[in-house]
């Protein structure tokens, strides 16, 4: 399929894991991809791995307000135009309120609250002359609650209900936006569970397993899709049936 051929694709967070899984996806569906990225090694090396001449990587702090619109602008510049911004960047704090400390909410809130809110506010105005889309990456912890993980929870949450309220207000702009929920994905932030950790994941998801980064990355790319044309302000689990479970044990 050549379905994003003309179409410029800015994804955060792109050097690992489902950002960068979803930067091999929209390349090969012949998008131009910016690969933006707080590790700098990481996303120069996923961008030499791209069709130079339709590749750029940005180091990027999604953090600093600043920096994103520097990033947004620097997109537009090179290449005229920007039709999907994809916010997910992200990073998780293990513990409850009690355990975890103020300096952990700063660090959670500004990377996966701070940095949805900025790359929204400034790729708006032109993913509206575009007509083009956003997806932010929430999680199935941004739909109902986890053990020891308030302050990623809170901060997932908050995604998912400011990809609803911003595609209420921008929906008659032309302008989709929606998330993607995933569960657990075998990606560099869960490469270290233990064995019975994962063995406890493999007990709750319905599919027996973690997702593939790129089994969340084909949910993004039909999102951007026309397929998608009438979805908006959804979020979408991508949880091998986590969220069916009303939460009861399994007892046969």
């Amino acid at each position: 399929m050549n379905r994003f051929a003309g179409k410029v694709v800015l994804i955060t967070g792109a050097g690992n894991g489902i950002g960068a899984a979803a930067a091999r996806r929209f390349s090969s569906e012949g998008a131009t991809v910016v690969l933006a990225d707080y590790v700098k090694e990481d996303v120069e090396k996923m961008a030499a791995s791209l069709p130079p001449e339709r590749t750029m990587a940005l180091f990027v702090d999604v953090s600093d307000p600043k920096a994103v619109e520097k990033m947004i602008a620097d997109t537009v510049a090179r290449y005229g135009r920007l039709d999907v911004m994809i916010n997910n960047a992200g990073v998780h704090v293990v513990g409850s309120v009690l355990e975890t400390s103020l300096e952990d909410w700063r660090r959670i809130a500004s990377v996966n609250i701070d940095g949805v809110v900025f790359g929204a506010k400034y790729s708006l105005p032109h993913l509206i002359k575009s007509k083009g889309c956003m997806i932010n990456t929430s999680s199935v912890s941004g739909l109902g609650g986890d053990w020891g993980a308030a302050f990623y929870c809170a901060s997932k949450g908050a995604v998912s209900n400011l990809t609803r309220a911003m595609a209420m207000d921008h929906g008659l702009s032309g302008v989709r936006i929606n998330a993607v929920c995933p569960s657990l994905v075998k990606t560099n932030m869960t490469k270290d569970f233990d064995a019975a950790v994962q063995e406890k994941f493999n007990e709750r998801i319905p599919l027996g397993r973690p997702a593939q980064p790129e089994e969340v990355a084909s949910v993004m790319a039909f999102l951007a899709s026309d397929d998608a044309s009438f979805i908006n302000g959804a979020c979408i689990p991508v949880d091998g049936g986590v969220t069916a479970s009303d939460g009861q044990p399994k007892i046969a």
